[in-house]
């Protein structure tokens, strides 16, 4: 028997705390840099992201530029540069914006591609693990008369960031945005299809932007603009009164300056007004001029237990929402896809947990879509395209179990599904943002509004059915119909001049209304018969 003494043993413990940097430096896999082909598909994403939400956010038609080049001394080097026209970053905060992990300008209550001012960074962190190159920030506002120069590191200790170079010049033209460039390891060969992809993608639902792209081979890659028709904005709101739990109460009380609970639901909440909160009080016996800096945690755990349960609330607004509208996702498909039909529905607004979101669906059908024996599928979240863990998203559970049969789609068939979820909190189920959970309020609505652009495939797959039915019944019948016409026109000669008193074409064309008539034909529109005739003879 071996007797261990407590004593000898050293049961000491050292304990400290990790700056967000550095916690992001030593788990960057969970952010979606685990390899260099996903960290190299995952700088393009976050930098494209940040270079749309400072453009059409603000009602600016983006122009996009993005160069991949491979670093000289290094073949597994890349330097990935993204150009902008957008507002640009104000010179005192370039440095923090791209140096500080969780400083963000979208830290709001509206719909942004972007939400926990990780993405950029992460790329910057990993390539300072990687390649140790800084990240060079090239910058203007719009009504700045200078563009400003950052050479720009983080300190993953301290998370704070390290300006190596700065300058600024005077601006020769009316430029303004920014333009970034990050140097990375990656392994473009196998990355290649997911970012020339994810930049397809993204132009699907921004026909409104031009993005030009240069691969390390020296390919050129161009999307053109196709329209100017930008979404309505999103704008700030005030959070919903069922949409937060006990420590965001907390940090509301705690920035309040309202001295009684009465003013504080009026003023904190959106969609409180003077009656609403009048008719809260009086169903949940509160005491309205209690101030809410005197609560108690439990009086805190109680107040957020009675708003969630309170049913006199209207639905949160969606104006901080920016859907992509039904007219843009038709362009979009038809732009990339070039199909025979194409649809779009914009549902409307709903709720989850006091968050409102936005369900789109649109589908596209035959043209140049190649045949497959599922449909292909395009996810997409607050505008941005989800390439990875489609398995596990909730738009996949519905598609895999979908009735295409009953729609009149036998597979294989060339059928693309987009569908798009817009909302202040989508439910990702990583930080890496590729998957949706499975919310049972987003469930329903993805769900009906596939029914719903279904219904409308099964529409035209059945008119088109009726007309190629129709079609075959016209060839049958219009073969003989020249030889007939010559024959009745042959008949209605003058005896005594030898001249037909009846062309030949005003017999055909009579005939072919009678047939079509006859025949139930009328789905055969003007042009089929001229093609079908033409074609006879």
């Amino acid at each position: 028997m071996v007797i261990l003494m407590v004593a000898e043993l050293d049961i000491s413990e050292e304990y400290k705390s990790l700056s967000p940097a550095e916690f992001f430096y030593r788990n960057k896999e969970i952010t979606g840099f685990s390899n260099p082909v996903r960290a190299m598909y995952q700088t393009v994403r976050e930098l494209v992201e940040n270079a749309l939400d400072a453009t059409d956010v603000y009602g600016i038609l983006p122009s996009i530029k993005i160069i991949i080049s491979r670093c000289k001394d290094q073949p597994t080097h890349y330097t990935i540069t993204v150009e902008d026209n957008g507002i640009g970053v104000p010179p005192q905060y370039a440095p923090q914006a791209f140096g500080q992990v969780l400083f963000s300008s979208k830290y709001k209550l509206r719909q942004s591609r972007g939400r926990f001012g990780l993405g950029a960074k992460m790329a910057i962190l990993y390539g300072q693990l990687t390649t140790g190159k800084p990240v060079e920030v090239i910058t203007s506002t719009i009504a700045s008369k200078y563009v400003y120069y950052f050479k720009i590191m983080i300190d993953i200790v301290s998370n704070t960031p390290i300006v190596m170079e700065r300058a600024s010049w005077l601006k020769k033209w009316n430029w303004h945005g920014t333009i970034v460039s990050v140097t990375i390891e990656g392994d473009w060969g196998r990355a290649r299809s997911r970012i020339i992809e994810y930049i397809k993608r993204t132009s699907i639902v921004t026909p409104y932007a031009e993005i030009a792209f240069i691969d390390p081979d020296g390919r050129y890659y161009y999307f053109p603009r196709s329209t100017e028709k930008i979404p309505s904005p999103p704008k700030e709101v005030l959070p919903h009164p069922q949409g937060i739990d006990v420590e965001y109460m907390k940090m509301l009380i705690k920035s309040t300056k309202a001295e009684n609970l009465y003013e504080f639901l009026i003023q904190t909440f959106q969609g409180v007004g003077k009656t609403t909160a009048e008719q809260f009080f009086k169903e949940t016996g509160l005491n309205p001029d209690l101030n809410p800096k005197d609560l108690s945690l439990s009086e805190v755990e109680d107040l957020v237990q009675k708003l969630k349960s309170f049913k006199g609330f209207k639905s949160p607004r969606s104006d901080a929402l920016s859907p992509i509208g039904e007219d843009l996702i038709e362009l979009g498909l038809k732009n990339i896809f070039n199909p025979e039909f194409v649809t779009a529905i914009t549902r409307k607004p709903s709720v989850y947990e006091g968050h409102p979101f936005i369900v789109e669906v649109g589908i596209a059908y035959g043209g140049a879509i190649q045949l497959a024996s599922t449909p292909i599928l395009l996810r997409y979240a607050n505008k941005i395209p989800l390439l990875y863990d489609e398995k596990a998203d909730v738009t996949w559970k519905i598609l895999e179990n979908f009735d295409w049969r009953y729609y009149g789609v036998d597979f294989p068939a060339p059928l693309v599904v987009l569908v798009h979820i817009c909302s202040t909190k989508v439910p990702y189920k990583g930080v890496g943002k590729e998957s949706i959970a499975e919310v049972p309020e987003i469930e329903r609505e993805i769900l009906n509004g596939l029914r719903e652009v279904a219904r409308r495939l099964k529409m035209y797959l059945a008119k088109k059915r009726k007309e190629e039915e129709a079609r075959r019944k016209l060839i049958t019948f219009i073969k003989y119909l020249p030889e007939i016409s010559r024959c009745l026109a042959t008949l209605s000669m003058n005896p005594e001049t030898g001249e037909k008193t009846v062309p030949e074409t005003e017999i055909m064309n009579k005939l072919l209304e009678i047939l079509k008539r006859k025949l139930n034909l009328a789905e055969v529109s003007e042009e089929v018969v001229k093609k079908i005739v033409i074609g006879i003879e």
